[in-house]
C-alpha cells in the first residue's frame, strides 16, 4: 500500500472509523482504495438505512505537488471523519478516498462496481474535487464551455454539480452553506442524465457513480478554470485560501448532520 493509502487509513482509524484497504488490479499493478465507516450506535452492519458516502480522490498527475489537486479534498475528508467521532449518525456514513482519478476514474469505478455486485445501495455521495483556491480579484473566474447559467467573474464560490437524480444532496449542500458557511458563497448546476452535453462536469469521481446510478455531487473551486497552478509544479500549500478551504469543511461536516444525523431532508 502506498505510503499515502496508508497515512489516510491510520488517520482513518484514529477517528473511530471502521477502516479497510479495498485493492484493485489496474495498470498491470495493484492499487488500493480507502473506506472508513461510521456505522449508528450499536450497530456494526447499518440499521437497513442506505450509507451517505464523502470522497475524494488521492493520487495527483506527475510533477504536481497536487496541494489543491487533490490534497484540499483530503483534507476535507479527514476533518470530516474526524468530526464524525463525536456523532450519533442514524445511517453509515463512508469517507472514501480513491486512487488513479487521474487515470480514467479507475479507482471509483472499481470501487462502485463492487457496489453494484454486492446489490448495496447509497443515500448518495459528496464527491469533493480542488476545494481550496479562491480568488477575489475581478475576471479571476472562466465560464466553463456549454455551462448554462451565468457565472461569476470572481472565483470566490463553491461550485456544486449534480444531476436529476441528485437534487436532494444539491440542495443539502446549499442548506448547510446558508446555515454553516455565509462567508462562502455557493453556485449550484444541475444537469441532465449523466452530464454528457457537458464534458467539463464530469471531470471526477461523481461522474463513475452517475454512470451506475448512483446520486452523486462534486463540490469543487471549478479547478483550471479559476486556478492558475492546476496540474503544475506549483500547486503547492502556499497557493490555497485556508480560509474558503475550512468554510468546504463546514458545509460538508453540515450536510453530514442534516442527511445523517438529523430526519431534516
Amino acid at each position: 500500500m502506498s505510503q499515502a493509502a496508508e497515512y489516510l487509513a491510520a488517520r482513518f482509524a484514529e477517528s473511530g472509523l471502521t477502516t479497510s484497504g479495498q485493492p484493485f488490479r489496474a495498470l498491470g499493478k495493484s492499487y488500493f482504495n480507502i473506506l472508513g465507516i461510521k456505522w449508528p450506535p450499536g450497530r456494526s452492519a447499518g440499521n437497513g438505512q442506505a450509507p451517505l458516502l464523502i470522497g475524494a480522490h488521492y493520487d495527483t498527475v506527475m510533477g504536481s505537488p497536487g496541494a489543491d489537486d487533490n490534497a484540499s479534498a483530503l483534507a476535507v475528508l479527514l476533518e470530516s471523519a474526524y468530526r464524525l467521532k463525536r456523532m450519533a449518525v442514524t445511517r453509515p456514513v463512508w469517507i472514501a478516498a480513491f486512487c488513479l482519478e487521474e487515470h480514467g476514474l479507475l479507482g471509483s469505478r472499481a470501487f462502485i462496481s463492487g457496489l453494484k455486485q454486492a446489490g448495496q445501495s447509497l443515500d448518495g455521495a459528496i464527491v469533493l474535487e480542488c476545494v481550496g483556491y479562491a480568488s477575489q480579484a475581478a475576471g479571476s473566474q472562466r465560464t466553463p464551455p456549454g455551462v448554462p447559467i451565468p457565472v461569476p467573474t470572481v472565483g470566490n464560490f463553491l461550485g456544486i454539480v449534480g444531476n436529476e437524480s441528485s437534487r436532494h444532496l444539491v440542495a443539502a449542500v446549499e442548506r448547510s452553506a446558508r446555515r454553516r458557511a455565509q462567508a462562502t458563497p455557493t453556485l449550484a448546476l444541475t444537469v441532465p442524465g449523466r452530464g454528457e452535453s457537458l464534458p467539463d462536469v464530469r471531470r471526477s469521481d461523481h461522474a463513475a457513480f452517475w454512470d451506475e446510478g448512483y446520486p452523486a455531487v462534486m463540490l469543487t473551486d471549478t479547478a483550471n478554470f479559476r486556478n492558475a497552478h492546476y496540474h503544475q509544479p506549483t500547486d503547492t500549500l502556499d497557493s490555497l485560501d485556508l480560509d474558503f478551504l475550512e468554510g468546504v469543511s463546514e458545509i460538508v461536516v453540515g450536510c453530514i448532520e442534516d442527511l445523517a444525523v438529523s430526519s431534516r431532508r
